[in-house]
């Protein structure tokens, strides 16, 4: 079939299983997750073999070593990503929780309950853990989903998701609960978001151009996360040791990651300590700072001068772009102004300034003494993650079950009527 015939077959497929999948119980849809979990397992050799092809063909094309880190499965990761699994299986269901209740003076009853919102879109980059983690979140909620994921991953989620399968299908799920669009063809983006008839809401996860692309052409609710611009702000008052070790952390632990900062923003009261001391041990991990004129001054010509476009740049590389602010206030404008509402962070002993910071900075999660690699579903308890929000709605930050319903309104009578 043509490409066009082979998206809607898939959509037609996923909302029938969609049916079949909010009907199940809890301990049904667990009883999958559970086996799709020991799949991952058996088929880690599979997964590691597909995984070696995609990362060889990166590297033949020039893929960066932040990206290669993205694209990469080990041993480790397999059961890492098995264990998210079992880690959802393990959460409460929140579809069928009543939200509220309440009862009316003529005596019906309303209750306002999670429900699953059928079908669900995902269109993503580089990582193929992804795949498993849309894949059990979206089960775990009684939703179909279909996965398009990029090119340089090909290989790796088709095992992922064929091991996915293999175990839904073993435990009594919908044949078509997880589907994976097997082609690279760029038009089934363009395709998948013009299917309003058989997808309910869809999530790009990836670089600027593909969420564009997807925000011009759907016709469903999208889900978007932009640049992962985060910045840390070294406050006058900060413990410097500490605001060190978080700037490193956020900086290199894994800087092709969207909540890896690229901006430190650093009060001019204690930016030559901080820059003595944190900014040669940032050097010594490899990181580049590029630096506005103070902080180029302070680190003696071991900083390249900043450009504009630096401060609206989301590196996803050991690049650091860093600046010396005058105030709090100067460091909430500056995340307001060039930021992406992602996550961003303060380190400071002054509780009164944390507070402002916490409560100013319009940001899906604001830290306070913390590194903003913890913008994470697992780091957060929810097992795995849909991605990370940088909306306002309906969902925002990392996106659990939760985010993946909806509710309905039920209402139990006796005979009412309206007069």
């Amino acid at each position: 079939m043509d490409l066009k015939e082979l998206i809607y077959d898939l959509g037609r497929r996923a909302r029938a299983a969609s049916k079949q999948l909010a009907q199940l119980s809890s301990e049904q849809k667990n009883a999958g997750l559970l086996a799709m979990a020991q799949e991952l397992i058996d088929a880690q050799a599979e997964i590691l073999a597909a995984n070696a092809r995609d990362v060889a063909r990166a590297k033949a094309n020039g893929l960066s070593s932040a990206m290669l880190d993205r694209l990469t499965l080990t041993p480790a990761r397999v059961v890492k990503m098995a264990e998210g699994v079992r880690q959802v299986a393990a959460l409460p269901d929140p579809v069928g929780q009543a939200i509220s209740q309440w009862t009316r003076p003529n005596g019906i009853l309303i209750s306002k309950i999670r429900v699953p919102i059928g079908v669900i879109g995902i269109i993503f980059e580089s990582r193929p853990n992804v795949t498993s983690d849309a894949a059990v979140l979206c089960t775990k909620t009684g939703n179909a989903t279909i996965l398009r994921g990029g090119s340089e991953a090909i290989d790796s989620n088709l095992a992922i998701a064929a091991a996915l399968s293999r175990g839904a299908a073993r435990a009594g799920l919908p044949a078509d609960a997880i589907l994976l669009v097997p082609t690279t063809d760029r038009e089934a983006v363009k395709l998948m978001a013009g299917m309003d008839r058989f997808i309910d809401m869809i999530v790009p996860r990836g670089g600027h151009s593909l969420i564009e692309a997807v925000v011009a052409a759907a016709r469903m609710p999208v889900i978007k996360h932009y640049n992962g611009i985060c910045a840390v702000y070294v406050d006058k008052e900060a413990d410097l040791d500490i605001a060190r070790n978080i700037v490193i952390n956020a900086k290199t632990q894994r800087p092709g990651v969207c909540n890896a900062i690229e901006t430190v923003l650093v009060h001019r009261d204690v930016a030559e300590a901080f820059f003595k001391n944190g900014g040669s041990a940032l050097l010594e991990n490899g990181v580049q700072i590029r630096g506005d004129e103070a902080v180029c001054a302070i680190l003696e010509g071991k900083a390249l001068p900043a450009k504009e476009d630096d401060w609206n740049t989301e590196f996803l590389d050991l690049i650091l772009a860093a600046r010396v602010v005058d105030s709090v206030d100067e460091a909430i404008d500056h995340i307001e102004s060039h930021g992406s509402h992602h996550s961003d962070c303060i380190v400071t002993k002054n509780p009164e300034i944390a507070e402002r910071f916490l409560n100013e900075v319009d940001s899906a999660t604001v830290y306070w003494n913390a590194s903003t690699r913890f913008t994470d579903g697992g780091e957060f308890g929810f097992g795995a993650e849909i991605g990370i929000s940088t909306d306002k709605l309906h969902a925002r930050g990392p996106m659990g079950l939760e985010e993946l319903t909806t509710y309905k309104y039920q209402i139990r009578g006796t005979g009412q009527v309206r007069e």
